[in-house]
C-alpha cells in the first residue's frame, strides 16, 4: 500500500469490532446474517435513527420509512420479543452476540461519543447503512481501518439510495460495493470487493436492496476473516467519474412510477417478515 494509506492488515484471530448501522429492515437483515458469523470477536454495536433528515421528505418517501423501518421498530420486532419467533431477531435479540446492549448513536463523533469508542478500542470498524459521515479522529482509531458495505455500484452511485438511482437509470444490475472509508467524503474510499445481482423487475425497490445483503454480507465475511487472520486486503483506487446522489424528488419519484416501477410492495414486505422473521407463521396482526 502506498504512503499516507494505513494497511488494512490483521494480526490476530481475536479482534474487537465495532458495528455501525442504522435502525432499519437492510440493516437488520444484514446484522441477522452477520453476527452469527463474527463469533469468537468482541463485537459492539451502535444505530443511527435514520438517514439525513426526512422531515422535508414528501408523502412517497415517508411512506417508504414505514415500511423499511416504523412498521419492524415499532410492531414487527417487539412481536418478536413476545411470542419468541423462530427466525430472524431484531435489534434487541442481538446482545447475545455483543460485548453490551446495542445503543443508538446519531452523532457519533461529538467528543462524548468519540471517548465511548475510545474505551472499547475498537481494531476494526465495519459500517453497513450507518447514517452519519465518519470523521478523521474516528477513522484513525482502529488500527486495522475502517470499512463500508455500500449497497450500490461504486463509483457510479454514491450516496444514498444507490439502487433507486440505478433502476431509474435503466441499468440492468444492481450491486454492493465493500470499500474502505479513509477519510470524511462519502463513499470515495477504495474498493476491496464487490458483487453484482440482476434486477428483478417484478420486485420492489425494498425487495431489491434486500436482496442484495446475502451476497453482500459475504464479501464482508470473507474480509473480516482474512484481517483475522493477518492478511492484508488488496484494495483498488476508484475509477474517475460517477456522481453523489441525495434522496430523490418528487420529479424523480414520477419517472421512477413511469418506468413501471415501484418503491416498495407492502405485501412483499409482510411475505419478507413472515419468512424471515415469523418462520413461515401467518401473524394475524400483519394481515
Amino acid at each position: 500500500m502506498y504512503q499516507g494509506k494505513r494497511q488494512l492488515h490483521g494480526d490476530a484471530n481475536f479482534m474487537k469490532i465495532l458495528l455501525l448501522a442504522n435502525s432499519d429492515l437492510a440493516s437488520n437483515y444484514a446484522l441477522n446474517l452477520l453476527l452469527p458469523r463474527l463469533q469468537g470477536h468482541e463485537l459492539k454495536l451502535l444505530l443511527s435513527s435514520s438517514v439525513g433528515s426526512s422531515s422535508q421528505h414528501g408523502p412517497e418517501l415517508q411512506a417508504l420509512k414505514f415500511f423499511e423501518q416504523q412498521l419492524f421498530s415499532e410492531l414487527v420486532f417487539p412481536l418478536l420479543c413476545e411470542a419468541s419467533a423462530p427466525g430472524m431477531t431484531g435489534f434487541d435479540g442481538f446482545s447475545r452476540f455483543l460485548s453490551e446492549p446495542v445503543s443508538i448513536e446519531n452523532n457519533i463523533n461529538s467528543t462524548a461519543s468519540l471517548a465511548r469508542v475510545t474505551s472499547f478500542s475498537p481494531e476494526l470498524i465495519v459500517s453497513i447503512r450507518y447514517g452519519g459521515i465518519l470523521k478523521g479522529p474516528l477513522i484513525a482509531m482502529p488500527k486495522m481501518g475502517v470499512i463500508n458495505l455500500h449497497s450500490g455500484r461504486l463509483p457510479q452511485y454514491r450516496g444514498v439510495m444507490a439502487s433507486f438511482w440505478a433502476m431509474l437509470s435503466g441499468d440492468e444490475a444492481l450491486g454492493t460495493t465493500l470499500h474502505t472509508i479513509d477519510d470524511g467524503s462519502i463513499d470515495t474510499g477504495r474498493v476491496i470487493a464487490s458483487t453484482s445481482a440482476v434486477l428483478d423487475r417484478e420486485k420492489s425497490y425494498l425487495g431489491n436492496v434486500l436482496d442484495l445483503y446475502g451476497s453482500g454480507v459475504e464479501i464482508l465475511v470473507q474480509a473480516i476473516a482474512a484481517l483475522a487472520s493477518g492478511e492484508t486486503l488488496s484494495c483498488t483506487e476508484q475509477q474517475q467519474g460517477g456522481s453523489y446522489y441525495s434522496f430523490p424528488s418528487a420529479q424523480d419519484l414520477e419517472r421512477f412510477t413511469a418506468m413501471g416501477y415501484v418503491l416498495y410492495s407492502p405485501q412483499e414486505v409482510l411475505a419478507f417478515a413472515r419468512e424471515h422473521y415469523l418462520g413461515g407463521q401467518q401473524a394475524t396482526v400483519l394481515q
